[in-house]
């Protein structure tokens, strides 16, 4: 029995309960030692006179900053609330909490309920004010001890990572040295391939695009397993979105050097707080940026470049984010935005007709709301002048990066069979170094090798199938360009160019295109160019019933004047040869031009004139007995009076001319045998205007 005087009998009646906690986990595996003093305290509390001794240790590993999680201590103070607890043996305060709200609830229930407090420097009753005091203040000092500790380690590690010394993990494609620098990896493949990623998004403009490109031409990335325990723990397999974001996002790939880009975030979630990691931080925010740290793989204004464009990808982020280019008809989506509130307009696609308007249409003040096709018309005009120019630079352009791509595409194979071959002969090595009896390790070094020689094969395959397909075509040379850049217009405008091409041209020109209602029947579109010039344009809208396969006003004017003299079939022959074309750029037959003449009530041709409507040379020729070459002479030399409205088109000519006394004149010279008498031309020298 204990001659301590705070030891009663009432304390002896009830168990002691020893909390074991160390934390963290690798000190529980690596620092036995303090265990073994907490799991001593058992027999300590025997010695005391306790016959009854619990040991709680579900708490080993965890720390002791919050109960959250903590079920030992929970149960511990579960235990002591209900009065079962005649002491509490801890090694120290520290081991009970780190936190004063959770010690200085511990206390409260063991003095209110009549338990001791025991560690290794004495035994404290909660109810005399003086052990109270001291276990207050002990509390107090082991939650700041906690802090200072934290303090500590987070100024060495912002001093470390200031001097850019500080690598916890390096992404894919760099090394550390053994002196402390960051390296490229070694292995020239996987240069290669992130070199390729990094190319492949600033020609495709999204890193979606590059993962599908990635995908259709078999390509592999490497990727660092986290799983292997054992061997090279760099491998290859097809990109994920994930994997391709992260190298784009990552500064490390520009030769810089970044810490703290993410940031932890604590909530409280059912009284208990929940952690999360890993939330981006703007780069204003960020603890550590060194720039030109060491090599890299792009320039740091490519990567801001870079950036930029993911930027303007989020289709989620806000109404100033332009979205990714897509394949939709729309060449203006994502640049358009109303004048009044400042949104960009959204695009709906309804019946092949592209239609823009603003978000808050139903707002009050804010109902703009146009179709595409005239401000889509007037906007390639704009860009025509700007970028016919620059075409044959263009056009040397595209056919340098095909021939790049095609060269990059045969690099990275021939990287990977290199890397094959490697395994295989390898894998081949080691088969041959075990013992043939010893058949549990032969059976399995031979399935590694036989899969090495498939892989060879498959990648030798794939060789093979891009060699066959010939080398990439030859840029053409300056003067042939030069002879075809006077037709990019017509390229341009061609259905089969890529549409994501196109916007991908007007997101490089145009910043953003600011649209207002003029008046009912115009819209101000004011232009902001990436040069930071502005040019504003009045675009007229389309009249009700008007739609973008309406025939050109300028083709019924033409009809409505032939209808009288030709039938339906030769005016399709005539607006055919004059390269007029439907409303939906159809060519012209007779049906074509009998459905036209119904719409706009524009009577038939009929064979016989009624006296008033103007002859053909051929009705003009009947009626004066003469041949038709008579007639056109009669016109060429302007004896008849004719009309020509548009070419290709029969003469007309009024059936009253036909009685005129110079044509009567003629019509009597040519049928005495005298033929049409012959008149001067207007540049025959006379002697009246001639030189002497």
């Amino acid at each position: 029995m204990t001659s301590n005087p705070k030891i009663r009998p009432e304390h002896l009646a009830r168990p002691a309960v020893v909390y074991v906690r160390q934390s963290p986990l690798d000190q529980v595996r690596h620092h036995q030692e303090s265990g073994r003093r907490q799991y001593d305290l058992a027999g300590h509390a025997r010695t005391l006179g306790w016959r009854e001794v619990m040991v709680i240790d579900e708490d080993n590993g965890k720390s002791g900053a919050t109960a959250a999680d903590r079920a030992g201590f929970q149960r511990l103070v579960a235990e002591v609330s209900l009065g079962r607890v005649g002491a509490v043996v801890g090694l120290e305060v520290s081991r009970l909490a780190r936190n004063n709200r959770d010690w200085y609830q511990l206390l409260d229930l063991c003095g209110l309920l009549n338990t001791l407090i025991i560690d290794a420097e004495g035994i404290y009753d909660p109810r005399q004010l003086n052990d109270r005091l001291l276990l207050g203040l002990k509390g107090t000092m082991s939650e700041a001890e906690l802090g200072w500790l934290r303090q500590r380690a987070h100024e060495a590690r912002a001093a470390k990572a200031r001097r850019g010394e500080l690598i916890i993990s390096l992404p894919v494609g760099f090394v550390q040295t053994r002196d402390g620098r960051t390296e490229k990896h070694p292995d020239q493949r996987v240069q290669a391939a992130i070199t390729l990623v990094c190319q492949k998004f600033a020609e495709l403009g999204s890193a979606r695009q590059v993962v599908l490109w990635c995908q259709q031409e078999q390509v592999t990335v490497p990727v660092v397993a986290r799983e292997a325990v054992w061997g090279d723990r760099l491998t290859w397999r097809l990109p994920r979105y994930s994997l391709i974001l992260g190298i784009l996002r990552n500064p490390i790939y520009a030769g810089a050097y970044a810490f703290g880009r993410t940031e932890t975030r604590t909530r409280v979630i059912a009284g208990r707080p929940h952690t999360t990691r890993g939330h981006a931080r703007p780069r204003a925010d960020w603890l550590v940026l060194l720039r030109e740290q060491h090599e890299g793989y792009i320039s740091w204004d490519t990567y801001e470049r870079h950036q930029q464009v993911l930027a303007d990808n989020a289709q989620m982020k806000g109404q100033m984010a332009a979205g990714a280019v897509r394949g939709g008809r729309s060449l203006l989506a994502g640049l358009l935005r109303c004048a009044a509130c400042g949104r960009r307009l959204r695009v709906n696609y309804s019946g092949g007709v592209t239609r823009y308007r603003c978000r808050r249409q139903s707002l009050a003040g804010c109902g703009l709301a146009f179709g595409g096709l005239r401000i889509e018309a007037a906007l390639e005009r704009e860009l025509l002048q700007v970028l016919t120019p620059g075409a044959i630079e263009a056009a040397l352009s595209t056919a340098e990066h095909a021939t790049e791509d095609t060269a990059a595409t045969r690099r990275a194979l021939e990287l990977e069979l290199q890397q094959a071959q490697y395994e295989a002969t390898r894998a081949q090595r080691q088969y041959d170094a075990v013992e043939p009896e010893n058949r549990l390790v032969a059976d399995t070094l031979e399935r590694r090798w036989n899969e090495a020689l498939a892989r060879v094969a498959a990648v030798d395959r794939r060789l093979a199938t891009l060699a066959a397909a010939g080398p990439a075509p030859a840029a053409p040379d300056r003067a042939t360009l030069l002879t075809l850049a006077q037709e990019f217009p017509a390229v341009w405008a061609d259905p089969t160019t890529d549409p994501r091409l196109k916007k991908r041209i007007v997101r490089l020109l145009i910043q953003d295109i600011l649209v207002e209602p003029a008046t009912e029947r115009s819209l101000d579109v004011l232009i902001h160019w990436a040069g930071g010039k502005h040019t504003r344009l009045r675009v007229p809208r389309n009249r009700t019933g008007q739609h973008r396969r309406c025939t050109a006003r300028e083709v019924v004017e033409v009809v409505r004047d032939l209808a009288p003299r030709v039938p339906d079939a030769q005016i399709a022959r005539i607006l055919n040869r004059l390269g007029y074309r439907t409303g939906a750029g159809n060519s012209w037959t007779q049906q074509r031009v009998i459905s036209l003449r119904h719409a706009h009530d524009i009577p038939v041709f009929t064979a016989e004139p009624d006296g008033v409507a103007p002859l053909t040379i051929e009705q003009a020729a009947r009626r004066l007995g003469v041949s038709t070459t008579t007639v056109r002479r009669l016109v060429v030399t302007g004896r008849l009076p004719a009309t020509h409205p548009v070419p290709y088109a029969p003469w007309a000519i009024a059936p009253d001319q036909l009685s005129a006394e110079p044509v009567q004149q003629a019509i009597a010279a040519v049928k005495a045998g005298r033929g049409i008498p012959r008149t001067a031309p207007e540049t025959q020298l006379t002697l009246t205007n001639g030189r002497i």
